[in-house]
């Protein structure tokens, strides 16, 4: 078994392709247009992992998320650079954070929130992160 996409639904394609390059530099591998919605296909040159966009199309109201959905996560080399970088570029991440589980260091991390409000952390890649 091989995870390959998650996918999330989106209003705008062009908003979310521009916050997702913007913020963690995934570009459109593939997108394939029908009479009602669009699947487009997001990953970058490290992982072969896709985010799926999907876009209902005249749909004009955001989407509810309800009080079920989590977040998707990322992994970085540099996580104070990256968090810099999207605080120039106004995305407004969370402040950094740490977690530990025992006594030992277990995360650094961040949130982000897209332009249709799903959450994302960004992990320091290291140790259970990857």
């Amino acid at each position: 078994m091989k995870l390959i996409h998650s996918m999330i639904r989106v209003l705008d394609d062009a908003r979310s392709i521009a916050f997702y390059g913007k913020a963690f530099g995934l570009k459109v591998k593939d997108r394939y247009d029908f009479a009602s919605f669009s699947l487009i296909y997001l990953t970058d040159d490290e992982s072969g992992f896709e985010l799926e966009l999907t876009v209902n199309k005249g749909r004009d109201e955001a989407y509810t998320l309800g009080d079920g959905y989590g977040h998707l996560a990322v992994s970085v080399e540099d996580i104070e650079g990256l968090h810099a970088r999207l605080l120039a570029a106004d995305l407004t991440p969370t402040p950094l954070k740490s977690m530990e589980h025992d006594g030992k260091p277990l995360a650094r991390f961040f949130f982000l929130t897209d332009p249709d409000g799903y959450k994302i952390e960004v992990l320091q890649r290291g140790g259970r992160y990857q």
